[in-house]
């Protein structure tokens, strides 16, 4: 008996070693006009999430990728990717901007977790990891799904990375199925790469406006690029099949712009999106309801590729 509760014991030990709890201090700005003009009037606020470092490092140091969540929270479709790097001696971070403020989703509303406040946590969780031991800082990117997607992308717009006052840089974006339906005034971008990663038939977050975007950035020189899945929803990479999701918001309509001070306008009159109820109206007048979801198998296998590939030559070559 004695003998198996060491042998128990022995096994646990590399899996605790692997995980490691970060506690941070972010704060909750509801735009990115909150940070860039208001930024030391935040609320403060807790977060964490979960560095897991490859086996068998002892005492190497190693690339980092940055997760962020979608909409619905953590799924099992994202930990593929992240244990994907992490077989490539990758490690990775799982950032809990959800579970930090007590949230499991925010579909359907999308204000109670925000881009500008996910983003924020990015930044603070790159700051804090800079200083541990296995960590290389100078090759860390983010990828993100969904509205982990636009943290991604927008965590290169330099216009809040600046407001942030943060130096420390991502090496490398991958943003998947992320909304790209908001132009900023100002295209000014990083010059790390970028690449998004979408689904033809997404009526959830529009292909089609990824596609606008990724051209008007690439005719100014931004290092950014696109695949576009054929035949694939939102959330190409689930196991589970194409469902419709009555409550979420369909932007397939929607464009709208944001302002150099990161205030989003409202299409007709311009009104900046500055507070939730603002941007539920602003919502009204372009969004629908009852976009599909759920796997594709064909780009799921493509986008796991892709995404190693493009890690791999970003973080390890």
């Amino acid at each position: 008996m004695i003998q198996k509760i060491i042998f128990t014991f022995l096994l646990t030990i590399p899996i605790i070693q692997a995980q490691e709890i970060i506690n941070f201090k972010s704060a909750n700005p509801f735009s990115f006009n909150d940070v860039i003009t208001d930024f030391s009037n935040q609320e403060e606020q807790d977060v964490s999430g979960i560095l897991r470092l490859p086996d068998n490092i002892d005492n190497k140091i190693v690339p980092l990728v940055i997760g962020v969540a979608g909409s619905k929270g953590w799924g099992e479709h994202h930990l593929e990717y992240l244990k994907l790097y992490r077989d490539m001696g990758i490690a990775t971070f799982e950032l809990q901007s959800f579970k930090s403020r007590d949230v499991s989703s925010t579909v359907g509303t999308q204000v109670e977790v925000t881009h500008a406040m996910m983003i924020l946590d990015s930044y603070r969780a790159l700051e804090v990891l800079s200083n541990h031991p296995n960590i290389d800082i100078d090759n860390v990117a983010i990828t993100g799904w969904s509205l982990g997607g636009g943290v991604s992308l927008f965590s290169g717009w330099l216009p809040l990375k600046k407001a942030i006052g943060i130096d420390l840089t991502f090496a490398a974006h991958l943003p998947i199925y992320p909304p790209c339906f908001v132009v900023p005034e100002l295209l000014d971008f990083t010059d790390s790469p970028i690449h998004i990663l979408i689904g033809e038939l997404d009526n959830w977050v529009p292909a089609a406006a990824c596609v606008d975007l990724v051209s008007e950035l690439q005719d100014i020189g931004t290092n950014i690029d696109i695949t576009v899945y054929e035949g694939a929803h939102h959330s190409f990479d689930r196991s589970t099949p194409v469902v419709k999701v009555d409550d979420a918001y369909s932007f397939t309509d929607c464009r709208l712009k944001m302002d150099a001070e990161g205030s989003v306008l409202m299409n007709y009159w311009n009104v900046p999106m500055t507070s939730p109820w603002l941007q539920k109206i602003g919502m009204y007048f372009c969004a629908e309801r009852g976009p599909f979801m759920g796997g594709h198998p064909k780009s799921k296998e493509k986008s796991h590729l892709f995404a190693s590939e493009f890690m791999k030559k970003h973080l390890l070559d």
